[in-house]
């Protein structure tokens, strides 16, 4: 069974920082993309940032030069580190793992984690 477990989440000052992490457990054999998603209350949910196995990545444009995207395949965990934090980024941000291939599905399924509050104050 494939479960995503982030942490990191919580209450910041403008242009303070946060460090998110999130680790895909289970009987893992790859996993392809791993990424962040935010979603504030009343909007939809967006892509922040997301990198690739070999380690592209690519980010929302608000967020590109202040967040860091980054991975262990080895720990298969992804980090997101947020600096220089604005009042706009307060969300739950979502852990995303794409095409999960386990010893029991070689086809690659999708997964998401629980979410994780981020709370910026002005």
């Amino acid at each position: 069974q494939v479960q995503l477990v982030e942490s990191g989440g919580g209450l910041a000052q403008a242009g303070g920082s946060l460090r998110l992490s999130c680790e895909v457990s289970g009987s893992i054999t790859s996993i392809s993309g791993m990424g962040w998603y935010r979603q504030a209350p009343g909007k939809q949910r967006e892509l922040v940032a997301i990198i690739s196995s070999g380690g592209y990545a690519n980010y929302k444009s608000s967020v590109e030069g202040r967040f860091t995207i980054s991975r262990d395949n080895a720990k298969n965990t992804v980090y997101l580190q947020m600096n220089n934090l604005e009042p706009e980024d307060t969300a739950v941000y979502y852990c995303n793992a794409r095409h999960v291939v386990t010893t029991g599905n070689s086809y690659g399924m999708e997964y998401w984690g629980q979410g994780t509050q981020v709370t910026v104050s002005s």
